[in-house]
């Protein structure tokens, strides 16, 4: 037997700034945008943070499958923009949430993928019977210095999952086959301790970083699964940018077709820990059962995970969140004091 997806949820801050405005506060034309696949991003507003919009999300997965937060046994919160350096994100929404007290809690850092790490803990814990059902949760708002070109990507968004073990009650919405994961010591992107923006290493963190960790771990777990790619009916992995992901999925052997539902960040940006997983959320409200699911994170410094799933039931339509008419399109100064940059 797996462990299950139980019921999910996401949140994406309403406010958006088109790449276009971003070029022209530089006085540059749109060739670095375009090149990206970027045509706005996702940004929280003044009052929210990886907290903030982590609760959000989390309350919806609560909800969604009316989940008891009581049964919850563990809440593990990857992110890479944590309100404190020393106080748990985990603990506040433990408390904010009604979560049982006796309860498992950690905030997890591993750039980009510790939001499908905390999948692998909670799943892992599922599994072992020691908890019965916890929370797994990627949450960021996303750091870049004013005129890099992550500023045309950084974003804001949370992903949060109750993973545990299927029951009479929740029968779960789609299985968790296989995990696994592949590791190294890549120095493509880092912040130090006192740094406020994160540094990359420029064409680095292609072929030696992402492209690298992603097809090595993506050919390895079908190998396992003894699946090939056309087996697989929904794939969605990190996409830092709309040009990497599309080539990895090109060169594995992927189509358009099988990226399409978790294919978000034209519009969205790079939500960073909430990356992979809020595209995961697309496919799960739509994904038909029996169809299969690959997952692949990425994270710099480097890592992935990855997850063959498979769908339970039908596809599960998550609350109508951010319509077109509910979006608010920021100025470049709006954006500045929205996300309390200082340029």
């Amino acid at each position: 037997m797996h462990a299950a997806i139980l019921s999910f949820g996401r949140y994406i801050p309403r406010n958006r700034i088109e790449a276009k405005v971003i070029a022209a506060h530089w006085k540059r034309g749109t060739e670095q945008a375009d090149g990206l696949g970027i045509l706005e991003k996702s940004v929280p507003s003044s009052d929210e943070d990886s907290f903030t919009i982590a609760w959000e999300a989390a309350k919806i997965a609560l909800q969604t499958e009316n989940i008891d937060p009581q049964a919850i046994n563990a809440v593990f919160v990857g992110s890479e923009s944590h309100p404190y350096a020393v106080k748990p994100t985990s603990g506040m929404l433990v408390s904010a949430l009604g979560v049982n007290h006796f309860c498992h809690a950690a905030d997890l850092e591993f750039a980009c993928k510790a939001g499908t790490a905390a999948m692998q803990i909670v799943a892992a814990m599922s599994l072992s019977k020691q908890i019965k059902c916890g929370l797994a949760i990627g949450s960021d708002t996303a750091q870049s210095k004013p005129g890099d070109a992550l500023e045309y990507s950084a974003a804001a968004g949370a992903a949060a999952f109750v993973i545990g073990m299927p029951t009479k009650t929740h029968a779960g919405i789609c299985s968790i086959d296989r995990t696994l994961s592949y590791t190294t010591d890549t120095p493509d992107f880092w912040r130090n301790t006192e740094e406020k923006y994160p540094s990359h290493a420029g064409r680095f963190t292609g072929e030696p970083a992402y492209f690298h960790h992603i097809e090595t771990l993506t050919k390895k777990i079908l190998e396992e699964s003894t699946l090939k790619p056309q087996d697989i009916d929904h794939v969605v992995l990190h996409m830092p940018n709309a040009k990497f992901p599309l080539q990895a999925a090109k060169k594995l052997g992927f189509t358009d077709t099988q990226l399409k539902l978790g294919f978000i960040v034209p519009t969205i940006g790079n939500t960073y820990s909430a990356c992979s997983p809020l595209g995961l959320t697309f496919v799960l409200e739509h994904a038909m059962k029996g169809q299969k699911i690959l997952l692949v994170s990425y994270g710099s410094g480097a890592g992935s995970d990855a997850f063959i799933m498979t769908m339970l039931r039908d596809g599960t339509p998550l609350p109508v969140g951010n319509t077109e008419k509910d979006l608010r399109h920021l100025t470049y100064a709006e954006y500045l004091q929205e996300s309390k940059i200082l340029s």
